[in-house]
């Protein structure tokens, strides 16, 4: 069982994260788009810690022994979500770069192409 003195340092800590999350999208800092996951998450986060014998039932209801065990299951689950998102942003950005990189490439040609034209124009 956990204290009260626990829930509220998780509760103040919880919302102090969760307020910066919410600054850092409305500065343009963080996309909202992963904003929306820390926000699931630490409200997940918030309701368990509300209500501590919820995680029991939930672990009971799925066959897991140990709450605890639970809880570091679904935090692998998590972090492998957060890793195959991040790599699909990865890849996405990685194929933006390379377009531009190409039509960077098409832009200093036409603009040498030019300034040769010019010259020869001028001799």
């Amino acid at each position: 069982m956990m204290s009260r003195k626990l829930q509220i340092f998780l509760l103040i800590g919880i919302a102090l994260v969760l307020l910066y999350i919410i600054n850092m999208v409305r500065k343009k800092r963080l996309d909202l788009r992963y904003a929306l996951g820390w926000i699931l998450i630490g409200l997940v986060i918030v309701v368990l810690t509300i209500f501590p014998r919820s995680l029991n039932r939930i672990a009971f209801f799925l066959g897991i022994t140990s709450p605890v065990n639970m809880l570091f299951f679904f935090g692998f689950c998590l972090v492998v979500g957060v890793i195959f998102s991040l790599t699909v942003a990865l890849s996405h950005m990685s194929d933006k770069v390379k377009k531009m990189a190409q039509e960077i490439a098409i832009m200093r040609k036409d603009m040498y192409d030019q300034l040769n034209e010019q010259r020869k124009s001028r001799e």
